[in-house]
């Protein structure tokens, strides 16, 4: 993926390798065992500048594009290790960086890129609206000179690691708005001093080690400054943040789908089974290269998803479609893997039953594959719409 560019991004690919080399499988199993955030892990990314590449130079980032961010996810994931710890800060800079004050960057961009603090908190899902976002009910009430929030959220990932969230509020009621879309308001929370007072943050207990939970809202007040863009124009500006988390994560699946070919391919070149290399059966090698193929199809959607988002271009169907493919292929590939290991597939010590644990997320988060299917069926083919 990205191999025909600039000498830069190979540079970015091999840097991130060598990173990953500190950070073996070992190290992912022990903090798999134990629930554990990868503290030392995305620190060293934090150091080596690799989480602010898409914050401008003029606020102490890289100032690189999407392809860039791509490309580390990638590399990360294919190396055996796990980016879903700090992608965060990566695609929420699509909200920040794109409808955020210019007091708001200077205020925090700096921070961010120097790694002293945290944006990897993403507070849209609740309990009773799960992909209806519309239909969300934490609320930002307008008092005086700040807001006041109420409500709940859930699948809110590094909350408990990360020092500030961007987080969708209704600041009009549904009903009382012309579009559902509309009264929708984005803000950005400081939550240093919140959470244990106004903000409880719950942990929920998951298959994979994903550091996800429920945060719960009461009362909190945040100054107005805190609202990104104009108030109840959120909807709109919320999606440039998951258009690049569908796309980055789509190069994170990329990276698995690689990481599960080449193990299954080298396993099933050295391991001897009836007098001769299981490789060579050709219902071993076949559905192998079938999953290669997939992988590198699902590739080119990615690029060419994050190549419409870093022109600007409308890329809401280019996102989905490449994190679909992307999810499916990883997912397929993984399938592969696990029955080329046979037994030794399911023991801890390959990496591989865990890396097919995490690959599993993403058919169904952060949108699921039938949802991605109806957006396609109704905004792209102009088929009714089903719900």
């Amino acid at each position: 993926m990205f191999t025909n560019h600039s000498d830069s991004y190979e540079q970015i690919r091999e840097s991130v390798r060598r990173l990953c080399v500190d950070f073996p499988g070992e190290y992912w199993r022990e903090q798999d065992e134990q629930s554990r955030y990868p503290t030392e892990f995305v620190q060293a990314l934090s150091d080596t500048g690799y989480l602010s590449v898409l914050i401008p130079e003029a606020y102490g980032g890289s100032g690189l594009d999407l392809k860039a961010a791509c490309i580390i996810l990638e590399t990360i994931h294919k190396s055996g290790g796990n980016g879903a710890a700090c992608h965060a800060q990566m695609y929420t800079m699509g909200t920040v960086l794109r409808h955020g004050s210019e007091s708001q960057k200077n205020k925090w961009l700096p921070d961010i890129a120097a790694g002293e603090l945290r944006l990897q908190a993403f507070g849209v899902t609740e309990p009773t609206s799960g992909t209806d976002t519309t239909r969300i009910r934490t609320t930002a009430d307008r008092d005086g000179d700040g807001y006041v929030i109420n409500g709940q959220k859930i699948w809110t990932s590094r909350a408990e690691h990360s020092d500030l969230m961007v987080l969708l509020a209704r600041t009009a009621p549904r009903e009382a708005s012309p579009k559902p879309t509309d009264g929708l308001s984005v803000f950005l929370i400081d939550l240093r001093e919140a959470v244990g007072k106004s903000v409880t943050i719950t942990p929920i207990q998951t298959m994979i080690n994903h550091a996800t939970t429920s945060v719960f809202f009461d009362g909190l007040r945040v100054p107005a400054e805190s609202l990104i863009g104009e108030e109840g124009k959120g909807f709109r500006y919320i999606l440039d943040g998951m258009n690049a988390e569908r796309i980055l994560i789509g190069a994170e699946c990329i990276g698995d789908a690689r990481f599960f070919v080449q193990h299954a391919a080298a396993y099933a070149s050295e391991r001897t089974v009836f007098g001769r290399p299981i490789g060579q059966n050709q219902g071993v090698q076949f559905p192998i290269a079938e999953a290669h193929v997939q992988a590198e199809a699902a590739a080119l959607m990615v690029e060419k998803a994050a190549a419409c988002f870093d022109s600007d271009q409308p890329c809401g169907a280019e996102a989905n479609m490449a994190k679909l493919l992307a999810s499916e292929a990883s997912w397929r590939a993984g399938d592969v893997c696990m029955q080329t290991f046979g037994g030794f597939g399911f023991a801890a010590e390959y990496n591989i039953e865990r890396k097919f644990r995490e690959a599993r997320l993403y058919r169904t988060a952060p949108v699921s594959t039938n949802l991605i299917l109806s957006h396609v069926g109704t905004h792209v083919l102009g088929m009714p719409k089903s719900f």
